[in-house]
């Protein structure tokens, strides 16, 4: 199949209007995120982890890569954990050695990441915590000069947690405890209580510790349902991250809320927006892609949404009851499977929001993903981007976007519109997803097979495409080999 890509020579990119920010949500941010893990990557030998290994070390090989496409990385929680691998189920945040890695491969990698211009986002898990050796015990954190050494105790514990109530539990009974949960309980491990002062005084010394010390820029908050949002807008305030993400698996108003709670000190996944697209792709139902008031983009908060296709929690629990779209029951190879969620892509690299990859499919479909990437870039779609006009019809779906530089036009669905606009380039065509960019100065359209169009010579090495320009060769994406 043809396919028509971009060369990009000389772009001068244009500075967003400066404005006042909220904590850890970057304006008018035109940042695109990749997940670099996904549920049991550190275990090469796991049924499961069909999409490489992505420990400390293995990243560390790709960020060339990376770097090159990814403004922003999210890695798994980094603290020293207990069985369940992933590290979700920490035991002392202070120890940065993991099962995805010794801490000074930690440190090396976020360096290589930060020499790349990119930077990263620790996995934050404050909501609950695992034991040491019984119900109610705890290692300490020892942060070391000037962030301190915290133990955190049954006091610490919150007031309702079921280790009170189990009888089999070292701490049943107790009167000793903290207030009751602010949020929702987490079975199975220890809800901490956020009503405290002194786990407020914790979380502030370890994200501050985690930004200056470990070197991340960002957090990634989990199970931020599990306590009041006031609290996290309290820690961003202190820690000051360039960029937070909360983990709010929950509807547009429960989301709309917590953002209230926190001051708009964070950002929110949109999982409203990852469903409306499985149901508008595998269904036909294009018009779900339209503003919607279940997502953000339909509440006016776009600015506030992280857009997503997938994650480690989604696609491990397969909870869609087909093999169509997600989940890790779907054949990433079949060739309707991989449509559907390049569509899906096609979308969310045109939209407001910052986008982020997940892993299993940059694995698989990393051209593709790429050569999008490219094109939100080129036109400097950004959080805030205005959709100027949508339209919907018979299993197609198309969108006219506005970046800081040029608009990109995106259509998807298989009786999408085909003819090219006046006054765009077609750059990226798949099945069933097309992406326009406007004209503008820099660009060159470049079509697989000929030769000597333009300025560039074309040639093919190893099935890839590249482009001579003078002494200079580029790839079919516009980076200087």
């Amino acid at each position: 199949m043809k396919k028509l890509l971009l060369l990009l020579v000389g772009l001068t990119m244009l500075a967003p209007m400066a404005r006042a920010e909220n904590v850890g949500v970057p304006a008018e941010c035109e940042d695109v995120m990749l997940q670099c893990f996904y549920w049991d990557s550190y275990d090469a030998n796991k049924a499961s982890t069909k999409y490489g290994r992505t420990k400390w070390i293995d990243l560390q090989k790709d960020t060339a890569e990376i770097t090159t496409y990814f403004d922003l990385v999210w890695l798994p929680p980094s603290a020293k954990a207990g069985s369940d691998g992933v590290g979700y189920n920490h035991k002392q945040l202070s120890n940065q050695t993991s099962t995805w890695g010794q801490k000074s491969s930690l440190v090396k990698l976020i360096d290589a990441f930060h020499r790349g211009g990119t930077k990263v986002l620790a996995d934050i898990v404050i909501n609950h915590r695992a034991n040491k050796s019984n119900w109610c015990d705890f290692e300490a954190d020892q942060f070391g000069e000037g962030y301190g050494t915290y133990q955190l105790t049954e006091e610490h514990i919150c007031g309702n947690d079921e280790c009170f109530t189990t009888k089999s539990s070292s701490c049943y009974g107790s009167d000793v405890h903290g207030a009751d949960d602010t949020g929702s309980n987490f079975d199975g491990l220890r809800d901490i209580d956020h009503t405290s002062e002194y786990v407020h005084e914790w979380a502030k010394a370890y994200l501050r510790w985690m930004k200056d010390v470990m070197k991340y820029d960002g957090f990634r908050h989990d199970m931020t349902l599990g306590f009041h949002g006031s609290y996290l807008g309290m820690y961003n305030e202190a820690s000051e991250p360039y960029l937070s993400v909360s983990e709010l698996w929950e509807g547009i108003n429960r989301q709309k809320q917590h953002l209230e709670e926190t001051g708009y000190n964070t950002m929110i996944f949109d999982f409203q927006q990852k469903y409306l697209l499985h149901n508008a792709i595998v269904k036909g139902s294009y018009s779900l892609l339209k503003k919607n008031t279940n997502s953000f983009r339909g509440q006016e908060l776009e600015r506030y949404a992280v857009t997503f296709v997938d994650n480690h929690d989604t696609f491990e629990r397969d909870g869609y009851g087909n093999n169509q779209f997600g989940g890790q029951y779907c054949n990433l190879d079949d060739a309707t499977v991989k449509a559907n969620v390049l569509q899906a892509y096609a979308y969310i690299l045109s939209m407001p929001g910052v986008p982020c990859v997940f892993w299993p499919h940059w694995y698989k479909y990393k051209q593709e993903i790429n050569d999008m990437i490219v094109v939100r870039k080129k036109a400097g779609i950004h959080s805030e981007s205005k959709v100027l006009e949508e339209s919907s019809g018979n299993y197609a779906y198309s969108a006219t976007i506005q970046g800081h530089n040029r608009k990109v036009i995106v259509r998807v669905g298989k009786n999408r519109d085909m003819t090219i606009p006046a006054g765009y380039w077609k750059c990226v065509d798949g099945d069933y997803y097309t992406m326009y960019l406007e004209v503008g100065e820099g660009l060159e359209e470049v079509e697989v097979g000929k030769k000597n169009v333009g300025n560039g010579e074309k040639y093919i090495e190893n099935g890839r495409l590249y482009i001579r320009v003078g002494d200079k060769v580029f790839d079919a994406t516009g980076r200087m080999q």
